[in-house]
């Protein structure tokens, strides 16, 4: 097996592991028992758990931010696209198995102590509040709109992983309507 079939092997099993468990539970033995990665091979592509880590968060944020692109992309009217966000983040709030955001649960365990770790968290926030700021300048609104709908998104992804429900996404996508004027 190539290494990037390796490497994707083991970065699909940390993935799971952490995003399901917490990755401050999650050793590296168990990452090589669901990758089937010998652990000498694992840490030579990793040689440090943080490593397994930042590696997950930038592949889990490419991804994250394609698909939450992808579906308001797809809407033609810029201020619909704002909202889209908002239904996207129902769906995903909805989807089996969500713990909520990977960026803020991986900084709440390791933020005070990884650098690297509160560095992932912050690159994905601040990517994300760009996308947003990219929406609002496209629908002609005042930039200072963005970090009223950044806060309104980050907050219903804090909510709806505490209280396990997809509602608080409603209701930012309600007061994001009324922020913008629809």
């Amino acid at each position: 097996m190539d290494e990037d079939a390796v490497r994707t092997r083991v970065l699909d099993a940390a993935e799971d592991l952490f995003y399901a468990k917490g990755i401050q539970s999650v050793g590296m033995d168990a990452i090589r028992d669901a990758s089937g990665v010998p652990l000498k091979r694992l840490y030579q592509l990793f040689p440090a758990k943080e490593q397994l880590v930042e590696g997950y968060l930038e592949r889990r944020d490419i991804r994250w931010r394609g698909r939450l692109a992808e579906y308001a992309d797809s809407y033609r009217d810029p201020l619909q696209r704002i909202l889209a966000v908002f239904d996207w983040l129902r769906a995903w709030f909805s989807e089996p198995g969500f713990h909520g955001c990977a960026w803020i649960n991986g900084y709440g365990e390791l933020g005070s102590t990884s650098p690297a770790v509160a560095a992932q968290a912050r690159r994905h926030k601040q990517a994300f509040r760009a996308y947003l700021q990219g929406l609002v300048a496209a629908a002609g609104l005042p930039e200072s709109v963005t970090d009223s709908l950044y806060l309104l998104a980050e907050g219903a992804m804090v909510t709806a992983a505490i209280f396990a429900t997809a509602e608080p996404a409603i209701r930012a996508r309600a007061a994001a309507g009324q922020l913008i004027g629809i």
